[in-house]
């Protein structure tokens, strides 16, 4: 094993606190060649699909990869934007904001770089980019709100990975979840108030997340309760009676039982039970993607026309809202607490001085740089 180092490292150098924000990841184009690509780094992580190794590999590589891929490159070339993926372009957008943020709000050298969970720009090469930079200090922020092991606990994996080919590991902090935070459940519920004021307000407000297998439940993941406690307080934000709004959970992938109720199953169950006008909410989505702007704001209000309701609006995920960039700031403003970047009475210069004697004491003993 040979691990990642700097054998040109200039003694007394200025350390930096780095920040990675993640988010789960696109594939490269909309093509079936990029799609299956990006699916097998997927559908294999043991986090995401969690089926012994040998029967999942024939599954995966003899059906899965074999005709998923161009069904889901068609559905990607529906949202596919003139600067790529939204997922990408929105999570990049998002990153530059609360770079200049936290910048405003720590007093020390703080640099940020985003990673895709899964395809590009990786999680090794965001790593790589804080390293360059000098980070010795690294605080990891997944942008899912809820924990879930096939998400947050899959990014933990990824991250732990790869800095474990790395001679110097940096100092790490994980943030792993903030499904119940002040500031993000303000910003969903604001969002949510402002569609209203220009879209009107439907019979209800359906919250919909991304859903995973019921057996994850069982064996311990708080996935469901962090979803169920982040709409009942969105919902309390807003002050809705209980019978205006409801939880359900799409994407189900399999035959398997997934969490319960099924999002597509209840949008069209809606307009016979007299539910005419119809509002859904993604909370769990930091960034529109494909399964909100295709799954929900496209498949979804068609099914919900066909079965006889009148009108569907999709509220978007909370992208590049201020309130959205300010609350992850905050997060990250919070759990670097204790680091040097975040001492009020952090001195630059005073840092630099040290740094030169460092450096000289060390040329002093032999070191060569």
């Amino acid at each position: 094993m040979t691990y990642i180092g700097e054998p040109n490292y200039r003694h007394g150098s200025l350390h930096s606190l780095g920040v990675l924000i993640t988010n789960l990841g696109t594939p490269d184009a909309p093509t079936p060649q990029a799609l299956r690509r990006y699916l097998k780094e997927f559908l294999w992580d043991s986090r995401v699909v969690e089926v012994p190794r040998p029967v999942w590999w024939l599954l995966l590589n003899g059906l899965i990869l074999n005709t998923r891929p161009r069904q889901s490159a068609a559905k990607y070339a529906r949202i596919w934007g003139k600067d790529g993926s939204p997922l990408l372009t929105i999570t990049k957008a998002q990153g530059q904001a609360v770079a200049q943020r936290v910048a405003e709000r720590l007093y020390g050298p703080v640099k940020v770089a985003v990673a895709m969970r899964y395809g590009n720009p990786s999680i090794r090469s965001g790593l790589e980019e804080l390293r360059r930079a000098g980070a010795r200090r690294i605080l990891v922020l997944p942008l899912y709100p809820q924990y879930a092991a096939s998400t947050t606990g899959s990014t933990f994996d990824a991250v732990t990975r790869a800095l474990s080919e790395w001679r110097w590991v940096p100092e790490t902090r994980f943030v792993m979840g903030y499904h119940d935070d002040d500031a993000y459940i303000d910003a969903v519920a604001a969002s949510i108030r402002e569609h209203w004021a220009t879209h009107g307000q439907g019979e209800r407000l359906l919250f919909s997340f991304h859903g995973i297998p019921r057996d994850y439940l069982d064996q311990g993941d708080p996935y469901h309760c962090y979803c169920q406690t982040t709409a009942r307080l969105v919902a309390e934000r807003l002050e809705l009676p209980e019978d205006r709004w409801l939880v359900s959970f799409q994407s189900r992938f399999g035959k398997a039982q997934w969490l319960t109720p099924y999002t597509l199953e209840t949008i069209v169950g809606l307009p016979g039970q007299g539910v005419k006008s119809l509002d859904v909410v993604c909370p769990g989505f930091s960034a529109d993607c494909l399964e909100t702007l295709e799954e929900i704001a496209d498949e979804s209000r068609e099914a919900f026309i066909e079965a006889g309701g009148e009108r569907f609006s999709y509220i978007p995920s909370l992208n590049t809202r201020q309130d959205h960039t300010d609350a992850l700031a905050d997060l990250i403003c919070r759990h670097v607490q204790g680091w040097p970047e975040a001492d009020e009475n952090y001195d630059r210069e005073a840092q630099r001085e040290t740094g030169e004697l460092i450096r000289a004491r060390a040329l002093a003993m032999g070191a060569k740089n």
